[in-house]
């Protein structure tokens, strides 16, 4: 009998164990960040003109699509915390952040300094800005358009039509005989003064924006083929948007960016 009572017990422990992790599928950093409160898209929608909502991530991505009255505090800032705490002290509001979607963890990791500095009433939307973009276009802002029209943000399928791993990107600097443009979009601590392609790149950052769209009109008035890069493949998503707004039909990124063609070089030696 206490053996079976035992069974039971084990089995009820495993069934609470399975909801519990089928609860949190598709939400990884949640398991990775359990004393970080969250707020569901549900509960943001219902309460978005009571709350303070904070966008963590760059200020390229911010400008490029954010949530209608999002707040700027990017978690890499050195004055991050200074900011939060001097928020909190203008507003008894519950205070959200966010960043690009279920799996970028800069919400998380801005709610944890929070915590640290003692900033109370904090929470993370973790569903991200994508998922409240396509669901809430009256409450967003594209390319400082608001509505947004949910089609015209650049999907990941059609970004990836745009890759090429590091091999195929450096044959096309120096075989194709087309006119090129090749764009290093690192910002300057991740380029380190370092030029991947001396002689046939052009460098500026994405707060370069003056510089960029320099480079950009150049390409367009001589029908160049534009090659873009950044550090690891995430910053270039971001830059799609001035390319597509540019006119420019043949663009191409390198998949993985510069950290791929660092890669490629050590295999090969």
């Amino acid at each position: 009998m206490k053996q079976s009572i035992v069974i039971i017990g084990l089995i009820l422990q495993m069934l609470v164990a399975g909801l519990s992790v089928a609860a949190e599928v598709g939400f990884p950093g949640r398991a990775e960040f359990p004393e970080v409160p969250v707020m569901k898209m549900t509960s943001l929608q219902a309460r978005f003109n009571d709350v303070v909502i904070v966008d963590t991530r760059s200020s390229y991505e911010y400008e490029t699509l954010r949530i209608k009255g999002a707040l700027h505090i990017p978690v890499s800032a050195d004055d991050f915390t200074t900011k939060v705490k001097k928020l909190r002290k203008n507003t008894k509001a519950p205070i959200v952040f966010y960043c690009n979607g279920r799996t970028c963890y800069k919400s998380y990791k801005a709610v944890t300094k929070a915590q640290k500095a003692k900033v109370d009433n904090i929470y993370a939307y973790d569903a991200g800005m994508f998922e409240w973009a396509k669901a809430n276009p009256n409450k967003s802002v594209l390319r400082n358009i608001s509505p947004i029209n949910p089609d015209e943000i650049i999907s990941k399928e059609v970004y990836k039509k745009r890759l090429l791993d590091a091999d195929s990107f450096v044959t096309k600097i120096y075989k194709s005989k087309q006119p090129l443009q090749v764009l290093d979009i690192r910002d300057m601590y991740q380029r380190a003064g370092v030029s991947i392609f001396p002689g046939k790149e052009r460098w500026a950052s994405l707060d370069q924006k003056k510089r960029l769209q320099r480079y950009l009109d150049r390409a367009v008035k001589k029908n160049k083929i534009v090659l873009v890069y950044d550090q690891v493949g995430k910053q270039a998503y971001w830059f799609q948007y001035a390319l597509e707004e540019a006119g420019i039909k043949d663009y191409y990124f390198m998949d993985g960016g510069a950290r791929s063609y660092y890669k490629m070089i050590e295999k090969n030696l």
